[in-house]
């Protein structure tokens, strides 16, 4: 797989300009800040938010009942999710004033047995939410510094900052389309993503900006390298998708797990995202970069 996607991209990289390389990264990049700006605009968000970060309450309980039983029996309360977890039911609702959720809990615990109530308040979850975007935030500008510090070229160290920039965007857009929540686990997997987006980028620019060849030669070698560590990443993930969303497949008595679904999930099109971005977009601006009349004699040798 990889090596038939390695030669694929390196044909496609010596066969297109740079401005047509760098037209399909930067337009899904345009569309996936559309869909955040129409999101935000609509919601007050970017990408929907979890319980963690909007507030709400959490009940489980042990049960035989099936989850959509759950959803008709308390429709009258803010119910947002039910889903089963080995034998337990667990329900997520939203923000309720105080009466309303003194009856939904005097109604659950009433009914059933071993009931666990979990709650967040709309401030404690306001205050998370700053602390993950300002962890995100803290965490890119971090990432940017150390970029530059490393190469010392504003061109190529922007490269690799956009590129990672345009990861996480499009991983976010997508998070938007599929429903999926911005939970403590999706913005872990957030925070990785910048990690692995930015491994690849600094593969590829320290190959073209440090070693002897022609650019063309040093690109193809850091594909061959980059693309074998990203599609061994994406077929773990890949696996870990499949385990944790259909591991009835595997075993039948076994549940979703939901949180290592989204991360996963999430994780997957920010790594795709991020072979498109890194062979695409950046390889198409240092490859501008190195071919400039004044460099090519330090970067083409």
């Amino acid at each position: 797989m990889a090596t038939g996607l390695t030669e694929f991209l390196d044909t496609f990289v010596k066969s297109h300009d740079n401005r047509q390389l760098l037209a399909i990264p930067l337009a899904v990049l345009a569309i996936s800040l559309i869909i955040l700006g129409v999101s935000y605009a609509s919601s007050g968000s970017p990408v929907p938010l979890g319980m963690e970060f909007q507030g709400g309450t959490q009940i489980s309980m042990e049960t035989t009942d099936s989850p959509e039983t759950f959803e008709n029996l308390y429709s009258d309360y803010p119910i947002q999710d039910a889903r089963s977890a080995g034998s337990r039911v667990i329900m997520q609702f939203g923000v309720m004033d105080n009466e309303e959720q003194r009856r939904l809990e005097d109604a659950v615990t009433g009914q059933y047995s071993n009931v666990e109530i979990k709650q967040i308040g709309p401030v404690y979850g306001k205050d998370l939410q700053f602390q993950a975007i300002r962890a995100l935030i803290l965490s890119f500008i971090g990432m940017a510094i150390v970029v530059f510090l490393i190469f010392r070229s504003f061109v190529p160290s922007l490269a690799v900052v956009l590129s990672a920039f345009s990861d996480i965007l499009i991983a976010a857009a997508f998070m938007r389309i599929a429903g999926i929540e911005l939970s403590l686990g999706t913005v872990a997997a957030l925070l990785m993503l910048i990690g692995y987006s930015v491994d690849s980028d600094i593969l590829l620019t320290t190959r073209v900006l440090k070693r002897r060849g022609t650019a063309e030669e040093k690109i193809t070698r850091a594909m061959q390298t980059g693309i074998t560590m990203t599609t061994t990443t994406l077929a773990a993930l890949l696996v870990m998708y499949v385990v944790s969303t259909f591991p009835y497949l595997v075993i039948p008595s076994f549940t979703q797990i939901t949180l290592l679904s989204q991360i996963s999930s999430v994780l997957l099109i920010g790594l795709a995202a991020d072979l498109m971005n890194t062979w695409l977009l950046n390889t198409g601006i240092l490859r501008w970069y190195v071919l400039k009349p004044e460099f090519k004699g330090r970067y083409n040798r």
